[in-house]
């Protein structure tokens, strides 16, 4: 038996939603090419994990949310995400599927920098979501969860920093999924042009337990030649949401992609990171931590293509599973004919806290040129005892001892993360899922 993941919504709501919102007509073509297109094609098959009974179709497409005057009126473990030092400059808040909260600093106007909800994108800057809108990094037609989220796409954030700026803050957005039943298709475009440099953090965040759910949501970051772009994320969806998060980038030539991010769903997820160094001497790290707990599963793909010379390319990921959860790592480099004096390297690191925890970490590596280099490093493991026993000897509970060794078994991802509030959100969150 399957879930059945037949659109709800027909091609009058899909026409009707985009119109509500005034999007221009070729916004409005692209969703109902996806629309028809999701009928046809299949689901995505990520590696060892069976989807087929998940809940991609059980959700409500269409939620506001009030707005707020002051980050005061925020609920605590929403205020918890918010940078000690800046809480309100360059900060957007989705509540639900309304921009609830939106600040830009006037010294980023003046530099000529965009960061806004992907709506108010497509009425002021059409012509440069347009360039860039599911074209190099995602197609609507990879499978059907692509396909559905072009067609459904209610939210998300268009970030642009123009040539020669480099911004030393960040931006930050927080998507917050206050209705327990509102589905998040949200849709984030990142784009760094020639010479720029950006650090960019969001957060996702709901309350839902029992009610049912979908976050089905699609980032794509563009570095042009000689930018910097630094990805930070902290995905924090509860029990009865089902994810899909695709997040893709594209490096040109000098260019550098850090994703740092932190995947502490609590629902079943399927993650995928792909970065593309399309250009000479491109970058990229894909750092990632989770904790998994409960029942949920878990897949999680960081995959690094290098179609450049001299590109490189590093993938660390550390995972710590409790009770019956299963988690699943792929590791993928690949580096393409013509790359040459490429370097590829990478870690995957599982470890299991109970009988009943499940792990498992794949290493591939693709290389069709000769002259690279690439290297590997898989583990995956049981908790020592012998840690246990040292600890619970010294009176520690055995609680307090699992918490140390879970910040041990993360600490060398989360001290390697480039930002700061990052670290600061994921320690929080990790306390949180330990206890």
């Amino acid at each position: 038996m399957t879930v059945e993941t037949k659109l709800p919504y027909d091609q009058a709501y899909i026409n009707q939603f985009s119109q509500d919102r005034n999007e221009p007509e070729w916004m409005r073509n692209l969703r109902l090419q996806a629309l028809e297109q999701a009928d046809t094609i299949e689901m995505p098959k990520p590696d060892k994990t069976r989807i087929g009974k998940w809940n991609f179709s059980q959700f409500k497409h269409n939620a506001q949310g009030e707005k707020i005057a002051s980050l005061d009126e925020l609920p605590t473990e929403i205020q918890d995400f918010l940078d000690s030092e800046s809480k309100s400059e360059n900060l957007l808040i989705q509540r639900n599927h309304t921009v609830a909260y939106a600040a830009l600093s006037d010294e980023l106007k003046k530099k000529g920098v965009i960061f806004t909800d992907i709506f108010t994108a497509l009425n002021d800057h059409e012509d440069l979501v347009k360039r860039y809108y599911m074209k190099d990094a995602v197609s609507i037609d990879e499978h059907r969860l692509t396909a559905l989220h072009a067609a459904l796409m209610n939210g998300g954030t268009f970030v642009y920093v123009p040539k020669n700026v480099q911004l030393d803050v960040p931006l930050h957005a927080i998507f917050w999924q206050e209705d327990p039943e509102a589905a998040i298709f949200n849709h984030v475009l990142v784009v760094a042009d020639d010479n720029s440099s950006l650090t960019y953090v969001e957060n996702y965040v709901s309350h839902n337990q029992a009610e049912q759910t979908v976050a089905n949501i699609v980032t794509e970051v563009v570095a042009h030649n000689n930018a910097k772009v630094s990805f930070g994320a902290v995905d924090n969806f509860a029990e009865g949401t089902t994810t899909y998060v695709n997040r893709r980038g594209v490096a040109y030539r000098d260019a550098t992609i850090d994703w740092a991010l932190g995947q502490m769903n609590e629902g079943n997820t399927v993650s995928e990171n792909v970065t593309h160094l399309v250009g000479d001497n491109s970058n990229a790290n894909a750092k990632a931590v989770t904790v998994g707990r409960g029942k949920q599963t878990q897949n999680f793909t960081s995959k690094i293509v290098h179609f450049g010379k001299q590109s490189e390319g590093y993938i660390l990921q550390h995972g710590v599973m409790k009770e019956s959860a299963t988690t699943i790592f792929n590791g993928i480099g690949k580096i393409e004919h013509g790359a040459s004096k490429s370097n590829a390297e990478q870690e995957s690191r599982v470890l299991m806290l109970s009988e009943k925890a499940r792990g498992d970490a794949n290493p591939i590596l693709l290389i069709e040129e000769d002259d690279v280099m690439a290297g590997h490093a898989a583990s995956v493991g049981r908790v020592d005892p012998l840690q246990m026993y040292y600890l619970m000897s010294r009176g520690i509970s055995k609680t307090e001892a699992e918490r140390l060794i879970i910040h041990g078994f993360l600490a060398p991802v989360v001290n390697q993360l480039p930002i700061t509030s990052v670290k600061e959100q994921l320690t929080r969150v990790i306390e949180r899922k330990v206890y």
